[in-house]
């Protein structure tokens, strides 16, 4: 069974389409990495799975239950880190977690455990209006894990975090993968997603335009990769060489290290024209091509097409609004 299904589902806010027949299936027990620019619709998703907003049209269900008829099965088994929450600042993280644990009926569930997961263990008796963000965002993962959900949302969840918190976060996301549950977050720090998701969607203009593992994108774009070369000198006029052969986008040097941007057909004639310009070459690798240029692949090629009728910033604007009436 899915643990989210969208079936052809259309959101508009007015004369704005922020998703335009949306179909998603993710599976249980994975970690699901949901990436899209600015205003691509991905606050609207997660807005129509917890049923905050409804669809224009289509249907959607989570966990197998309709997200309009069924939002209170739906919820007692998901978790939900949201983008923008606020804390109560008179309450201290103690009585956070406690609310959540009575309001789960998950009476096993021990508010100082969740606070050492979370890395919060020593704030856990302080009012909540003196966290700094990252310690609110710890706060609401923990609020977040209560009862063991089967399914954990999570909207941008390294957001304030400092380096050795995302790791962190990433630990606790794959322990909650590996005890079962399926994961589903948004974020645009694409390191990230490459680091911990099972496969990954690209939303873009509404629409779910790329939906696979980071290698399977790799394979299915024209994302190049880089031919990293290195040669005994840097003889002169090499880079000019390199640059005029067909399929090489760019080339650079720093040292005697040559980085080439290339597709597979060109990197032995890269090397061929390294060695004949009076190089050695001692050593080459392959870097495959970044997240962040298969984003930019399935993005950036026509804005004009990714920001549905009225641009991103109409499109978020329409999200906000919606949210707030």
């Amino acid at each position: 069974m899915s643990a989210i299904e969208l079936d052809n589902v259309t959101k508009r806010f007015g004369d704005v389409t922020a998703l335009e027949n949306c179909d998603l299936d993710v599976r249980e027990g994975e970690i699901y990495g949901f990436l899209g620019p600015n205003g691509a619709g991905k606050s609207t998703t997660i807005n129509i799975l917890l049923d905050f907003i409804r669809p224009t049209g289509g249907t959607a269900q989570v966990l197998g239950h309709d997200t309009q008829a069924e939002s209170q099965q739906i919820r007692e088994r998901v978790g939900v880190l949201p983008e923008g929450f606020d804390v109560y600042n008179r309450l201290t993280g103690r009585q956070h977690l406690e609310f959540a644990i009575n309001s789960k009926n998950a009476g096993d569930d021990d508010p100082d455990a969740l606070a050492e997961r979370v890395g919060i263990p020593d704030a856990i008796d302080r009012k909540a209006g003196g966290y700094s963000k990252g310690m609110a965002q710890r706060l609401v993962l923990g609020m977040a894990l209560v009862g063991q959900p089967d399914l954990l949302i999570l909207d941008e969840p390294s957001t304030g975090l400092d380096p050795n918190g995302a790791r962190e976060m990433r630990e606790i996301i794959r322990a909650e993968r590996d005890r079962g549950a399926t994961v589903f977050f948004s974020s645009h720090i694409l390191g990230q997603v490459d680091a911990v998701c099972d496969r990954v969607g690209i939303l873009r203009g509404g629409e779910l335009v790329a939906e696979d593992t980071v290698e399977g994108l790799r394979d299915a774009t024209s994302a190049e990769a880089t031919l990293v070369v290195e040669v005994d000198r840097l003889p002169d006029g090499v880079l000019d060489e390199v640059r005029a052969l067909p399929s090489v986008s760019e080339a650079s040097a720093e040292g005697t290290t040559i980085r080439a941007s290339c597709d597979d057909s060109a990197k032995t004639k890269v090397l061929g024209t390294i060695e004949d310009s009076g190089a050695t070459v001692e050593d080459f690798s392959t870097e495959d091509a970044s997240l962040e240029e298969l984003f930019a692949s399935y993005t950036n090629d026509n804005p004009d097409q990714s920001t549905g009728q009225n641009g991103g910033a109409d499109r978020q604007a329409g999200e906000q609004e919606e949210v707030r009436t």
